[in-house]
């Protein structure tokens, strides 16, 4: 059954097509900083992955790039405390979080040809050593197994009937699951829906096609993109000790600061929402240099009012047409 259009998107598309979102861009109805973040670019739709992390194809970015430089103050890390402290103007700032391939190979030329910089948020873990993250390692091993559902278990409490053909409820199910769970048990969890889904673990040959290098990082680095922290491992904070936090944020810095040769002050939250990081995350941050931590809570920075530990940014999603972005940056009040 098609999906119907909800309220929201409906006011999305009438501003485009009344003509108001054009008045509006040009009137100026907001001030602040509005940064957006991205994970992957390009075509999700074979992929065994978690396809929630494409936020954009490459055709879908481009144009989403093109309209905020057009009609937008793009600004760079660099820039963000001077926009904080300026009180005026219309700021919008691009981001991307863990460090896949595709944000050199798709996002990075696109970025690039409008002169538009970005900050990208690195798991350093899957840098140094390529591994399959949680999350995508979950989605494969329901896409990829024959079976129809999981019975009840100590892990699922109730079964689980997959929806064909993608599967994607299953696969948020048990992402969800995951995202509850203490540090010390999540492994355990993984271990056993590779057994009871007769898949196994997820091959390595796909991890060593999934993550950017640091030679590309560094490339990057001399065309104005920017850089920052997002732990070694990809936890989820909160669900861990303060000093199993502490290594993951310190660790995490020291290695940038080595590929990179300058301080790293920048980092954002896995996952991102209210429960993944806990003030045992912010102590972390605060010891280990860290001026900025980015969330994914959505909204935007108000001038005067933001706290610099969770900075809010705009989650940009697969679901997000042209239409819906415009109504975002056009009035993030309303849609951000």
């Amino acid at each position: 059954m098609p999906v119907r259009p909800s309220k929201r998107n409906f006011l999305a598309r009438a501003l485009d097509i009344t003509g108001c979102g054009r008045m509006l861009r040009a009137a100026s109805t907001w001030e602040g900083v509005l940064i957006l973040n991205y994970h992957r670019i390009g075509n999700r739709h074979d992929s065994l992955l978690d396809r929630n992390l494409w936020s954009a194809s490459d055709e879908d970015f481009d144009a989403q790039i093109r309209m905020v430089a057009k009609n937008f103050d793009v600004v760079g890390l660099d820039d963000l405390e001077t926009v904080m402290h300026g009180h005026s103007g219309r700021h919008v700032m691009v981001t991307f979080d863990d460090g896949y391939l595709d944000n050199y190979t798709n996002a990075y030329p696109i970025l690039k040809s409008h002169n538009v910089p970005a900050t990208f948020f690195i798991t350093t873990g899957f840098l140094d050593v390529p591994k399959v993250p949680w999350w995508d390692e979950i989605a494969w091993m329901v896409r990829s197994s024959s079976k129809k559902g999981l019975d009840a278990s100590f892990w699922t409490s109730t079964p689980i009937v997959f929806d064909e053909p993608h599967r994607e409820a299953a696969i948020n199910r048990l992402l969800a699951i995951y995202k509850n769970m203490t540090g010390v048990v999540t492994d355990d969890y993984v271990e056993f829906l590779a057994e009871s889904l007769g898949t196994g673990r997820c091959p390595h040959q796909i991890a060593r096609e999934l993550w950017m290098t640091w030679d590309m990082i560094r490339e990057m680095k001399q065309n104005r993109m920017t850089f920052g922290g997002h732990t070694v491992n990809h936890p989820i904070l909160a669900n861990l000790s303060g000093e199993q936090q502490d290594e993951e944020i310190g660790n995490c810095r020291r290695r940038l600061v080595e590929e990179l040769g300058e301080p790293i002050d920048a980092f954002s939250y896995p996952v991102g929402g209210a429960r993944s990081f806990n003030s045992d995350t912010r102590k972390a941050l605060v010891k280990h240099g860290f001026k900025w931590g980015f969330t994914y809570l959505g909204g935007y920075c108000h001038y005067g009012e933001t706290d610099l530990l969770a900075i809010p940014r705009t989650a940009i999603e697969t679901d997000i047409d042209l239409s819906m972005f415009r109504a975002i940056t056009t009035l993030p009040q309303i849609f951000a």
